[in-house]
């Protein structure tokens, strides 16, 4: 990171203060405010860190104006087309994809790992049948760390790569176990002899009356679900977990604060609150009567979907999965689905629309992501589930990060307080 360049700061009366100018590889220069309190008495204030890195990192880069995700460099766009997702947590683990011999060892390692320890089995059924599947995932990700005490010491770099190795293997097994659980069917354990996606898959639909085919097609859609999603830079859950980390906790804990914070509505909720708005439309006929509601500011109606926190172009996910969605839709024969042609015809009157236009409204990725998922078969109670399965990993490979950086202190933001000053307390017979 260069320190060539100065930013210099007036305060009080006239004084200034000089601090350093940090440049990454590529992306926005940041100021380096670290000495900013014990040399003036002052914090920033940013609200929601809009403007704060509050880290470095080399894993991902996004540029929202550009509509750019690039992983360890590589775009998504690349990745999604061409490499499967095990090929992309051992890029985002590790910095390079892997050779043939690293990618047979990687994938060997994550398939041995996938069976979980058969005691967690009595976890589930500690909940009710009708419990949200995300709050049994938040509980029973919590308690791995009661189960595989020899991967906890987080300063040793073996038992960070073996818990990092568990947590994707068995993500998949617990989310389907949590679906199996609440649809009152018995658990499918996994097996070696199939993909990471076709496995996940099976273990979600197969029952025992019938065999489960495989169809490749729908492995491949769920499989670039799970790429698309797997980390997006500094976002709410992974800094969740980096915050949780930064204290010493261990990774399953970590990575179960992580798939809490996933659960809010604003963060990973967003591809169901989408779904369920394209529900209440109904139909073609009724969208520019919603799209007039979304415009009158006191409807209270929003537009799910569109727009972004980060990015103020196509958010370059949402392409790929339109494509997938298509996809979906014509290998299961439902190329005329009503609720997908509902999405095309909102996408077409947002993007044209001046009014979307302007605000650069775009489709984000959980605009189509909750149409694939319900063609093959998720119901919406498990979508923030098969979010957090694929974010696993770049939460992992974040926190790996984080516990390596020789820099990494346990964080600590401050605030602008604005309460009651300092007052006697007054003795309760005299208030």
């Amino acid at each position: 990171m260069s320190t060539n360049k100065k930013a210099t700061l007036t305060y009080g009366d006239g004084k200034t203060m000089d601090f350093p100018v940090l440049g990454g590889s590529i992306g926005p220069d940041v100021i380096d405010i670290r000495t900013l309190y014990g040399k003036t008495g002052m914090f920033t204030y940013d609200p929601g860190f809009l403007s704060t890195a509050s880290c470095s990192s080399k894993i991902t880069y996004i540029d929202g104006d550009e509509g750019v995700l690039l992983y360890r460099g590589y775009p998504i766009e690349q990745l999604a087309q061409k490499c499967d997702f095990l090929e992309v947590c051992y890029l985002l683990l590790n910095g390079e994809l892997p050779n043939i011999e690293q990618n047979k060892d990687f994938v060997d390692t994550i398939t041995r790992h996938t069976m979980v320890h058969d005691q967690m089995n009595r976890f589930f059924t500690g909940f009710r049948r009708d419990a949200h599947p995300m709050a049994v995932l938040v509980g029973t990700v919590g308690a791995m760390s009661a189960f595989y005490h020899d991967s906890l010491d987080i300063n040793n770099p073996e038992h960070r790569r073996v818990s990092a190795m568990r947590l994707i293997a068995k993500l998949p097994t617990m989310v389907a176990m949590a679906y199996k659980y609440n649809m009152g069917q018995p658990f499918v354990y996994p097996r070696n002899d199939l993909s990471y996606s076709a496995n996940f898959m099976r273990m979600m639909f197969a029952v025992p009356a019938e065999d489960y085919k495989v169809n490749e097609v729908l492995v491949r859609a769920l499989d670039r679900i799970f790429i698309l999603h797997a980390d997006h830079e500094q976002n709410a859950s992974t800094s969740t977990v980096r915050l949780s980390g930064s204290s010493g906790a261990n990774p399953f804990a970590c990575i179960a604060a992580g798939i809490a914070c996933l659960w809010g509505p604003a963060h990973g909720g967003a591809n169901e609150a989408a779904l369920n708005m394209l529900e209440q439309i109904g139909d073609v006929s009724k969208v520019s009567e919603f799209i007039a509601k979304v415009k009158d500011k006191n409807s209270g109606v929003k537009l799910m979907g569109f727009g972004h926190r980060v990015y103020k172009n196509y958010d370059p996910r949402a392409k790929l999965m339109r494509e997938t969605c298509h996809e979906v839709l014509n290998e299961l024969g439902l190329h005329n689905d009503r609720l997908f042609k509902l999405a095309i015809a909102l996408e077409k009157i947002a993007l044209e629309d001046e009014y979307f236009v302007s605000r650069k409204l775009y489709p984000n990725v959980d605009f189509y992501s909750g149409i694939v998922q319900r063609a093959l078969g998720i119901p919406t109670s498990m979508f923030t589930c098969i979010f957090s399965l694929a974010r696993t990993v770049g939460w992992i490979a974040q926190w790996q990060e984080m516990i390596a950086d020789p820099e990494y202190k346990i964080g600590r933001p401050r605030q602008l307080y604005d309460g009651a000053p300092r007052r006697d307390l007054v003795p309760m017979n005299k208030r």
